[in-house]
């Protein structure tokens, strides 16, 4: 089974170095930065480790056990602040060279997961919960710049650190000074590794539950009008609140074993240090050593403690940072269930001639939802399905935008297999009324737009005044520029429908489907609508999905569909000639307006 942003972290769970190199072509990008950025690392460092043996020299020239006449080293001083700006200058010259790779990298793994989002199959975002995802995303760019900057400028720089801070000290004082440091930062680093690792379960945790939580929350923000039907607003706040508990209880564990971590670490070094201090006081008070040297060690040990300390941070973080982008690679590694062939080529529509041949298709293997469905749409044809709901009207659309591949016989345009065209040319050449239309959280103006971006205002009026959108969008203060709110909430489901058949318009393709596109729509409307479909059919194939067999009378054919086959073919008159299924609907949907306009005294 393929995974969901909420499977199990065992199920997503990727191989650390895996997750490093799917990083190192974005850094390849802007290798001459990163070499620039290493430069001024190694500067920056060298700088910093001088300090200390600078710093010996000024306490021993101004040591009068050491010396007869003590002057002030005015040169060491000023060669002591020199290393300690040029340390600083560099360390901010590395982060702003390497700026543009961090952000660069996250922008291009950002785009690369939205594009491939898009290139899923629609069973992907049947299944996915937006929420989780968008965090996904979100906590795996933070991730990103964290595991750059951190792996490449605190990682490699403490231990170039460390390496020549014990390489100083073995050459200037006895093998000790080396060995004790050596090992506490052995004794450190596998401590933080088996701790963190330990600890990675509490963070992993945390992210499934922040993910859920907030595919809860979008959710049911999403359908607020839904709660407030029901009065649900309580058992909402409760469901939420389900993920958040189990969250704060592996949060809690998280920040509990964090403070286990960092105790452990802090006696580890503190025992180190302990141990250097003792020796250094020894060699100075059996006049081994200078207090220069003292001072020199102890420097040494915190600029290579603290460090250390920090790479312990660094470490945690990164070990976080790579939980993080889990779930945001896991979504790269989704298969895409349709793609184009690598010889596809461009569809060329001629006649617009569209044709079902002997197609069977399943979501299920155990559930058949289309079987042996054969027909032709001629070029400039009209043909309707109809059908009782799950008779699968709406699955020959989507196998016809080719969202799913059929498992046997084939479905053509102008006969060349759409599996043989690219997807981008074959959805180019259709354009689609839904039955439900979900609009853009912007303004009429580009939603209607959305079809043809490049389009003139005057082609986006003319398509509006066709669906007869003018005098609704005049009648709005702000006009094209009215924004139709998330999901189009802020008008009404004709003008939703409208702006949506304006849109197609705009299009302009040479095959048209309309999925009971006048559903929406009142009777004076659906006329005005219908006339314009009629005009704008001309010389286009067009495939009418139909629930009101009033709207497809004038249709060359109609299909009657039941448990995925045709049961019925012909036109309006010898469908109703026949007497069977057709005509058993057509009495059905007379005898409810029959029943309609004596109740109400309205004819629909």
């Amino acid at each position: 089974m393929r995974p969901t942003s909420d499977s199990p972290p065992s199920d997503q769970k990727r191989n650390d170095w895996k997750t490093i190199r799917t990083l190192l072509p974005y850094l390849w990008e802007f290798r001459t930065r990163v070499i620039v950025a290493l430069i001024c690392l190694v500067l920056a460092k060298v700088a910093i480790v001088g300090v200390p043996l600078l710093l010996k020299e000024i306490v021993d020239a101004l040591d009068p056990s050491q010396v007869d006449i003590v002057t002030l080293p005015i040169f060491l001083v000023l060669a002591y602040g020199l290393l300690r700006i040029v340390s600083t200058l560099f360390a901010e010259l590395r982060d702003a060279v390497f700026a543009k790779v961090t952000q660069r990298s996250i922008r291009r793994v950002a785009l690369q997961v939205f594009q491939h989002l898009h290139a899923l199959s629609l069973n992907f975002h049947l299944d996915r919960q937006t929420g989780g995802v968008s965090r996904d995303i979100e906590r795996g760019s933070r991730g990103i710049s964290f595991l750059l900057s951190f792996l490449v400028f605190n990682i490699l720089p403490t231990l170039l650190e460390i390496t020549l801070i014990a390489l100083i000290l073995f050459s200037h004082y006895n093998i000790w000074f080396a060995l004790v440091p050596f090992a506490t930062a052995v004794i450190y680093v596998a401590f933080t590794l088996i701790v963190t690792e330990w600890r990675m379960k509490y963070r992993r945790k945390m992210n499934e539950m922040d993910s859920k939580a907030n595919t809860r929350a979008i959710d049911s923000l999403i359908n607020f009008e839904t709660v407030k039907y029901f009065g649900n607003e309580a058992f909402e706040t409760a469901r939420y609140d389900e993920n958040l508990q189990v969250w704060e209880r592996a949060a809690v564990k998280n920040q509990t074993s964090l403070a286990s971590l960092n105790i452990g670490q802090g006696i580890i070094i503190a025992t180190g240090i302990t141990i250097l201090l003792l020796l250094a006081s020894q060699g100075v008070a059996a006049g081994e050593l200078t207090l220069g040297d003292l001072v020199l060690i102890n420097a040494y040990l915190l600029q290579m403690f603290i460090p250390m300390n920090f790479l312990g941070f660094v470490y945690r973080e990164i070990k976080h940072s790579l939980v993080d982008m889990e779930r945001m690679f896991g979504i790269l590694a989704e298969n895409k269930a349709i793609e184009d062939r690598p010889d596809a080529k461009a569809l060329t529509v001629t006649d617009g001639k569209v044709q079902f041949d002997h197609v069977a298709f399943h979501y299920d293997k155990n559930r058949q939802i289309l079987n042996d469905i054969d027909f032709t749409i001629q070029p400039g044809q009209k043909v309707a399905v109809v059908g009782g709901s799950g008779g699968g009207k709406s699955t020959l659309v989507r196998l016809l935008f080719r969202f799913y591949d059929v498992q046997n016989g084939g479905i053509k345009i102008d006969g060349q297999d759409i599996r043989d065209v690219t997807q981008q040319s074959l959805r180019e050449s259709i354009g689609i009324v839904p039955q439900d239309t979900v609009l853009f959280n912007d303004t009429i103006y580009y939603n209607i737009a959305y079809a043809k971006p490049d389009a003139t205002q005057e082609e986006i009026e003319r398509a509006a005044e066709m669906a007869h959108l003018k005098g609704f969008i005049e009648s709005l203060p702000d006009g094209y520029e009215t924004i139709v709110g998330e999901r189009g909430l802020k008008v009404s489901g004709g003008e939703k429908q409208r702006i949506a058949i304006a849109r197609t318009i705009l299009k302009n393709p040479r095959i048209l489907i309309f999925d009971e596109a006048t559903s929406a729509l009142d009777s004076e409307s659906e006329q005005a609508i219908l006339s314009a479909f009629s005009a704008i059919a001309t010389n286009h194939t067009t495939l009418v999905i139909a629930h009101r067999l009033s709207t497809i009378i004038d249709a060359e054919q109609i299909l009657v569909m039941d448990k995925g086959q045709i049961v019925e073919r012909g036109t309006h008159r010898e469908l109703l000639a026949a007497g069977k299924v057709y005509a058993g609907m057509w009495a059905l949907q007379q005898e409810q307006q029959r029943t309609t306009e004596n109740t109400t005294g309205y004819s629909p």
